[in-house]
């Protein structure tokens, strides 16, 4: 019986579309198919950690129980007129949970019944990061938003605790590609990649931080530092900083503000940086530190400054710091 290998590339740089399962099934051989691997961009940041799944699963049933019973409060808006509203998120609530509590906190006389399908989550923030969350009340302004998220023209600024290497500046930025790897995790990939097709079919995408750095080991950062001249960090390599060794670790706490809005953005790149965040298992950030065990990672949203979509007033919404951050910054 005679089988016919099938092969399909991309025109433009002979890149193949067929996964490896696709490559199974025409029947190229496994030495083809290594060779066919090679052609796709090499990720440069580490894969999660055995340790995290666990880590993860524990954590997602911890904040779905936490979610089915959050109720929103006064005390928890940051920010409200006819078209908008913002709340601090809690660490360890999905943003879900947030916009059904707004729902309920907009029409207290209906109760769980209390429907409002305009309402629209204009920054979707992870499970574990705290932090001003804004909420849109009808379709025309949720699509003003969309544009100016996707416009770069919304100002983030987040705050991150961080156990790892002492960054050599004050003031640094990050460049790179972001992406899956074949696995499904996001990944850290070199600037030149970007545009390049990864195994799933998805392209790598450009991906920009600058950071700050605030405090070391519980310490304001010194006056001198301020001097420096800010570090660009342009990926092309693996990063030596992320590794696993036995060198001294301190306590880094740094601000970050996304250029681009990338999923775990600024915890790739501070795991790329060699500054992990407390407890971000999944990306290199220690489970326990010091006696204490994390519930979740240490990344607070700070701040939020943007347009407002109707009036065109300048708006910034700024979310309390918590606990790990306020005695720092």
């Amino acid at each position: 019986m005679m089988f016919i290998s099938l092969f399909f590339f991309q025109s433009a740089n002979l890149r193949p579309l067929l996964s490896i399962a696709d490559l199974n099934f025409c029947r190229i051989s496994p030495e083809q198919a290594a060779v066919t691997m090679e052609n796709y961009p090499v990720p440069l940041s580490p894969p999660p950690p055995l340790l995290s799944k666990s880590v993860e699963l524990g954590r997602a049933l911890t904040a779905s129980s936490k979610s089915s019973l959050f109720s929103l409060s006064r005390d928890d808006v940051l920010f409200e007129d006819e078209w908008l509203i913002a709340v601090n998120k809690p660490q360890g609530i999905y943003c879900e949970s947030v916009l059904s509590s707004v729902r309920t906190f907009l029409h207290p006389d209906q109760g769980d019944e209390a429907k409002s399908p305009e309402l629209h989550l204009s920054n979707r923030l992870d499970r574990d990061t705290s932090g001003v969350s804004l909420i849109t009340k009808c379709h025309k302004v949720a699509a003003k938003l969309v544009k100016a998220f996707s416009d770069h023209k919304v100002k983030k600024t987040y705050i991150a605790s961080c156990i790892g290497n002492i960054p050599k500046t004050q003031t640094m930025t990050i460049r790179s590609g972001h992406g899956r790897s074949k696995h499904g995790a996001w990944r850290v990939y070199a600037l030149s990649d970007v545009g390049r097709v990864l195994p799933g079919g998805s392209f790598i995408r450009h991906m920009e931080t600058s950071f700050q750095v605030v405090a070391m080991n519980g310490e304001k950062a010194k006056p001198e530092l301020s001097e420096d001249k800010e570090q660009v960090i342009v990926v092309e390599e693996r990063s030596a900083m992320c590794s696993d060794d036995d060198d001294e670790k301190f306590e880094v706490m740094v601000r970050a503000y996304p250029r681009s809005g990338r999923t775990h953005q600024i915890r790739l790149h501070c795991q790329y940086l060699g500054i992990p965040i407390k407890g971000d298992v999944k990306y290199g950030g220690v489970h326990e530190w010091k006696g204490r065990n994390y519930e979740g990672h240490e990344l607070h949203a700070e701040r939020l400054q943007f347009e407002h979509p109707v009036t065109g007033q300048f708006i910034a919404i700024y979310a309390p710091l918590p606990f790990w951050a306020a005695s720092q910054v």
